[in-house]
């Protein structure tokens, strides 16, 4: 763990370091690659089910790292499995700051340190209209939040990836001010289905999902979901989010699942579930993504077509 000079970072229950050293051991010794520009090894996550995930059946492994938009690697949905393997996940660190208690930058060895992983098999809606069912491995980010000590007055939550143009070739293109940037309110941050993953399908996160670390939100679009995360800020302000900032017409700041509220150049009314078939036809979108009667009240009051 990195630690900012003259600041207290006492995380409690920190994992001793032969424990660390012999998982690492055991992670450098993995020989169960995915195949398929994952990385150089993947090791197996233990993980207890949970409570929140659905019934419905999960995509493939396949369809999960192969079709998917990572920018930084490329603007077509092969690009993070072609590119991805260039990414450098180990070491990696995570810097926390703003309206914190502990502010710091954490080793990810510390920052999963007796947290509780758990395999959370959600619904999974992209802003395009495409869904999947995703198995993923991860803890709640209030765990985080709550190790770093939310300060009182904070009200959002802002995120970034990792700018490292060098391995992340789509970062060389123009076309979006990198890094790449998200953020939440503080009470959906907060939120028990809001997770950070680590993993899917009971492996390490590969590359081309969010290595090594990643946001899951599942009631909302996929594009707040973000990937390789470096830095957490609280905040009193809302934060600059990248697609908002692109084209604010068309992605707001909350992009909760609306099959009520059309995308400017497509309707969100139904979508397209990936490996379903090209005879299996489009699916109703359900709001909120099917999470409604979990997240509904945070947003009580609220026009959602204005706030979208």
């Amino acid at each position: 763990m990195a630690r900012r000079p003259g600041t207290d970072l006492n995380w409690s229950d920190v994992t001793p370091k032969a424990e660390f050293l012999n998982r690492r051991q055991v992670i450098a010794g993995a020989a169960a690659a995915l195949g398929i520009g994952a990385g150089p090894a993947m090791a197996k996550i233990a993980a207890k089910p949970s409570a929140y995930s659905t019934d419905a059946a999960p995509n493939t492994l396949k369809d999960i790292t192969s079709y998917n938009n990572f920018y930084e690697f490329g603007w077509d949905k092969g690009d993070p499995v072609k590119h991805a393997h260039q990414l450098t996940t180990d070491p990696w660190s995570v810097e926390i700051g703003g309206m914190v208690e502990r502010p710091g930058s954490y080793g990810l060895e510390d920052i999963l340190a007796n947290v509780t992983l758990e395999e959370r098999i959600y619904r999974f809606r992209c802003v395009e209209a495409w869904s999947m069912v995703i198995p993923w491995v991860g803890f709640e980010l209030a765990s985080l939040l709550n190790r770093a000590g939310v300060q009182p007055g904070a009200k959002f939550v802002a995120f970034e990836t990792l700018y490292r143009p060098n391995e992340m070739p789509g970062q060389r293109a123009g076309g979006i001010d990198w890094p790449y940037r998200e953020g939440l309110r503080l009470d959906e941050a907060m939120h028990p289905l809001t997770i950070m993953a680590t993993g899917l399908y009971g492996e390490e996160l590969p590359n081309q999902n969010g290595a090594p670390i990643r946001l899951v939100v599942p009631w909302k679009y996929g594009f707040k979901s973000i990937k390789s995360i470096v830095k957490i800020t609280l905040t009193d302000r809302e934060p600059v989010t990248t697609w908002k900032a692109l084209q604010p017409r068309e992605y707001g700041f909350y992009a909760n699942v609306n099959p009520e509220v059309d995308h400017p150049r497509w309707s969100q009314a139904t979508e397209r579930r990936v490996g379903a078939g090209i005879f299996a036809g489009r699916e109703p979108t359900l709001k909120f993504n099917g999470y409604e009667d979990q997240v509904a009240a945070l947003y009580s009051g609220m026009d959602l077509r204005k706030n979208y």
